[in-house]
């Protein structure tokens, strides 16, 4: 079953991660395919039609961004509300296009992952400021799975350790 992955990083060519991720993914047309929306909407013109009926043709999903003022970058925010339509995605009446369909978070997080627990710097968990879209997919009837994240960018983002992130992303996205 091929996957989309769907980036959604505003500067990939500063992100070591993020486009380590998607050089390794495209080695895999067969398996993947990669939207990355913000080269595909640079002026934030959204083509609903076009991203829903992407949407329908795959079965699992994935959403590729690095996590910065606790949240995705912005142009998710904007694709959420403008192609997640009443009478598409949800609704009395709805046919809920993507009902079944696996729908998974890759995250690149700068800070460590010690400061995102209860004790830590943050207070709260990657997944719990991540349960927006948790609760978003759920909605919508996609069957949420559990999200997929490289921590420390900033702070021990080694090569060798984004070469790792990259053979533990491979798996995530084998087993999603």
């Amino acid at each position: 079953m091929k996957k989309l992955v769907i980036v959604i990083h505003p500067d990939p060519e500063h992100s070591a991660v993020n486009k380590r991720w998607v050089n390794e993914l495209e080695k895999y047309p067969e398996v993947y395919t990669i939207h990355d929306l913000y080269a595909r909407y640079p002026d934030g013109k959204i083509d609903v039609e076009s991203e829903q009926q992407l949407l329908e043709r795959f079965d699992a999903i994935v959403f590729q961004f690095p996590f910065y003022w606790f949240s995705a970058p912005p142009l998710f925010k904007q694709w959420q509300d403008e192609v997640l339509t009443h009478g598409w995605a949800y609704g009395k009446g709805s046919p809920y296009k993507l009902a079944g369909k696996k729908v998974a978070l890759a995250i690149s997080a700068g800070i460590n992952e010690e400061d995102y627990k209860p004790s830590g710097r943050y207070k709260y968990t990657l997944a719990q400021l991540t349960a927006p879209f948790e609760i978003t997919f759920g909605y919508i009837r996609a069957t949420y799975r559990p999200l997929f994240a490289f921590y420390g960018t900033e702070h021990n983002g080694t090569q060798e350790r984004i070469e790792e992130s990259t053979l533990e992303y491979m798996d995530f996205l084998r087993n999603l």
